[in-house]
């Protein structure tokens, strides 16, 4: 009887120890990670994309998923970027593994602690950086450290009605570059068409808009070098180049160039498409549904976005979101989530993206690849906006201010706007009142993360 129970002990040991054994060494995949016996680790990803980007980065995941089986990602829709911010502020500890933040969101992720930052694994892996283009690495760059990864990039442009064009007598291949060319432009191209009115320009009351102009006209939009010397403690809007463009946006409206239509870009995209407007300003992002509405009608230019009536040597800030991993995961969806992003960082994807979107192909290989010199071929319009990346001199002003209240100041600056093309208010009015507002929500903010 005792030998029986020592044989079966020895069995049951080296049971346990082939177990342990089949157990630790999982199975080799694609990219040299292991599967354990739970399964592909899943790695959710929370986005904020619309539309023909959705359609675009729907189509990416499963191209991913296919690929790769010991990783799967999870796609879900959190509505704005605003909507998915809000979320996470909210229950941070219910987050994503992998989070698209907008590019106003990086101070307030660093300062709540929220990241596990990209640079760690960029340096750990050797990633090479290089290849990502600098304007965009520099946009996300807090000090010498990426703490996100660039993802879908953008820059503000012109879009233009080419057809129109033409019919005024204007040279299609001659876009206005400055604010008084853009204010003949637009004199030109206003007509009566029956009852109706064919505007010159419109643009959306977006902030995003107004720093972009305040950039490209060589302004900084908060103190300590828009706050990457130092954090930002006062609002600069109110500067004579702030004033200055609201006074020329109020003018186009005043004397029946632009229309108002409202703090809606769907509804200037819309207007458009449909040739109620003429002239544009928008994301370099928005392209494929600019082209959609387009087809069959007219052709679309695009140009740098118009600066004022000065020789300033600037240019427009980085726009759309990235990537983030957040640091409150289990290591193995922080190292799955690292993979992701290498995977759509490669020239192949980043093209896919560029075609699919009409975003920046940050990746400079990107360009290279047959799907993206196709696109090029089809939209050989879309080349200025790489050359607008490609000639923007690198400097505080092209990189933006940076504040943990920005979604707060946007909302200040478009009241201010609105005020103004309303005949509310006049433009240094509207924004010293915003600049007063915004100051106080950063300094209020500093207060509350303990920031001096």
């Amino acid at each position: 009887m005792l030998v029986k129970k020592r044989m079966f002990s020895k069995v049951l040991v080296i049971l346990l120890v082939l177990g342990l054994l089949v157990t630790g060494c999982g199975t080799a995949t694609n990219d040299g990670a292991k599967q354990g016996a739970s399964g592909p680790v899943t790695v959710t990803f929370w986005h904020s994309m619309g539309g023909q980007p959705a359609k675009t980065l729907t189509a990416m995941v499963e191209k991913f998923n296919s690929t790769h089986t010991n990783i799967q990602l999870k796609l879900v829709y959190q509505g704005s970027y605003d909507d998915a911010f809000n979320k996470l502020k909210a229950s941070p500890d219910q987050g994503p593994d992998l989070f698209q933040v907008y590019d106003i969101g990086t101070r307030y992720m660093i300062d709540a602690g929220l990241a596990a930052p990209m640079q760690d694994f960029i340096d750990r892996d050797k990633f090479d950086l290089s290849q990502i283009e600098p304007h965009v690495v520099n946009y996300y760059k807090v000090g010498d450290k990426l703490y996100s990864m660039p993802f879908n990039s953008s820059m503000p442009v012109l879009y233009y009605n080419k057809d129109l064009f033409k019919a005024a007598g204007l040279n299609p291949d001659q876009p206005p570059r400055t604010f008084d060319e853009v204010e003949k432009a637009a004199k030109a191209l206003t007509k009566k068409v029956g009852d109706k009115t064919v505007y010159g320009f419109s643009q959306a009351i977006y902030g995003w808009f107004f720093e972009q102009y305040m950039a490209r006209n060589g302004a900084l939009y908060v103190n300590n070098g828009n706050g990457r010397d130092a954090a930002a403690t006062e609002a600069l809007v109110n500067s004579p180049t702030g004033a200055e463009i609201l006074t020329w946006w109020k003018k186009l409206i005043a004397e029946g160039y632009a229309t108002n239509l409202g703090r809606k870009t769907a509804d200037t995209q819309n207007a458009f498409g449909a040739q109620q407007i003429a002239m544009t300003i928008d994301s370099s992002g928005i392209l494929p549904n600019l082209t959609t509405a387009a087809a069959g009608k007219f052709q679309i230019g695009i140009a740098p976005l118009p600066r004022g009536n000065n020789d300033a040597n600037s240019g427009p800030v980085i726009g759309g979101g990235s990537l983030w991993i957040l640091k409150n995961k289990p290591k193995a969806q922080q190292e799955a989530a690292w993979k992701v992003v290498k995977w759509f960082m490669e020239p192949a994807q980043v093209a896919a993206w560029t075609v699919g979107t009409g975003y920046l192909p940050i990746n400079k290989s990107a360009v290279d690849q047959a799907a993206y010199k196709d696109f090029i071929k089809k939209y050989p319009a879309y080349q200025a906006v790489l050359d607008q990346l490609h000639n923007t001199p690198e400097n505080r002003v092209t990189q933006g201010g940076r504040i943990g209240v920005f979604t707060q100041a946007r909302a200040t600056i478009e009241n201010a706007m609105e005020q103004v093309v309303l005949n509310k208010a006049t433009p240094q009015a509207a924004l010293d009142g915003a600049a007063k507002k915004i100051t106080e929500s950063i300094q209020e903010y500093n207060q509350t993360m303990g920031i001096k």
